[in-house]
């Protein structure tokens, strides 16, 4: 997944962003201003110069002089001390409280196609507001957005957008959908929540692209908003998740049967990277798992990997790996399976589990062809699993 962020600050980065909350005069201003112009620095983010600071949800104050804290978003459960970050470097301590760095605080915005995110099952064809603040709670050493997931918002370049004024971009450039991406939306959970219950009232679908390393309370709040949820499944071993993410696999699956539980449309990424996780018995596991526990309209993405972060030394997916790994799942009664990061490939078309004949004809993120009719197949009349329409 590649993120066009405000760093780069070109008119690429969503002209209808900026032009939706600021007049013509004022987005020539900033649009010739150098890029660092707009960092906001650590007095700024922490609640001088009149951006307001956001309490964090979901922690506790510990019964010590030293005013430690408790964090119970994610299943770190990290202990910080005064004046410190916790692990994904976007929640501080700051005199006994907890404070969320990246509310209202976005690193990388962009308008995207829906297919990019990746969802295959939701409403083809149309685009989705993205965006993100810095930070993550995990150390995976192939990350492809490392240059802000791997970062504090106190370190990265930010256009300070209130939730209301995401929305109204987001309106205003036609969007069907808000997209949480790009980094762990986790880290920016309070800033995520309060723009989707905004864009809920709107009658604008919530999505979100998420490594699902997040404790239940702060999920199940979540999904009274969210519509579609992508989970990177990295791996279905314990010692992959430890040796190159620095987690754990078990609540990455507890995350996604609870979305699945709470109505929610789950998609899921398997990134395979040759040598680490691309085993057909891990893969033959890991589609077992998703029939049985979410069940098996659950699309399946099975991504090409490309050398990136730490594992530069790794050479790309052969294709014929995918094809391997998709004709498992397809074996083990998953309905729809595709294969990632290889444009024009027959495996990112989808096709009616019930009389098998193509549906949607795609090349990368463009759809070529959609005969999906009210969420039918317009060949047998079965039901296509996904969301088709708001």
């Amino acid at each position: 997944m590649q993120f066009p962020a405000l760093v780069h600050l070109s008119a690429k980065v969503v002209y209808f962003y900026i032009e939706a909350m600021m007049n013509r005069r004022q987005f020539l201003k900033i649009a010739f201003l150098t890029p660092f112009a707009l960092r906001l620095d650590a007095d700024e983010i922490l609640g001088k110069n009149g951006i307001p600071l956001k309490e964090a949800l979901y922690y506790q104050r510990l019964k010590d002089k030293q005013k430690k804290l408790w964090c119970q978003l994610c299943p770190r459960g990290c202990i910080i001390s005064n004046g410190e970050l916790g692990f994904c470097r976007a929640r501080k301590n700051i005199d006994g409280k907890l404070y969320a760095l990246g509310y209202a605080q976005p690193c990388a915005v962009h308008i995207d196609p829906i297919e990019k995110k990746p969802f295959f099952n939701v409403l083809p064809k149309t685009l989705s507001f993205s965006f993100a603040s810095a930070g993550c709670n995990l150390r995976c050493k192939f990350c492809q957005n490392w240059q802000i997931s791997q970062a504090s918002p106190l370190e990265t370049v930010n256009k300070h957008s209130p939730p209301q004024d995401i929305v109204n971009a987001a309106l205003k450039s036609g969007s069907r959908s808000i997209a949480y991406t790009y980094t762990e939306p986790t880290n920016f959970f309070e800033y995520m929540l309060d723009v989707a219950k905004i864009a809920k009232s709107k009658g604008i679908l919530n999505v979100q692209h998420s490594n699902g390393y997040i404790s239940p309370a702060p999920l199940k709040e979540l999904c009274q908003y969210l519509d579609a949820v992508n989970i990177d499944l990295k791996g279905f071993s314990k010692s992959f998740y430890t040796k190159l993410c620095e987690a754990e696999l078990g609540p990455v699956l507890e995350t996604i049967k609870t979305l699945k539980a709470s109505n929610v449309w789950v998609e899921i990424t398997n990134l395979v990277i040759p040598g680490h996780n691309d085993d057909l018995d891990m893969i033959r596991k890991m589609c077992a798992w998703v029939k049985t526990s979410v069940g098996a309209d659950v699309p399946v993405h099975f991504s090409r990997f490309y050398p990136m972060y730490k594992l530069t030394g790794v050479s790309p997916t052969p294709v014929s790996t995918l094809e391997k790994a998709r004709d498992t799942a397809l074996a083990n009664g998953l309905q729809y399976v595709y294969i990632g990061n290889v444009p024009g490939h027959p495996g990112e078309n989808t096709y009616c589990p019930h009389c098998k004949k193509m549906i949607i004809r795609r090349s990368g993120y463009n759809i070529l062809e959609n005969l999906v009719k009210n969420g039918k197949c317009p060949f047998c009349n079965g039901k296509i699993g996904g969301i088709w329409a708001v």
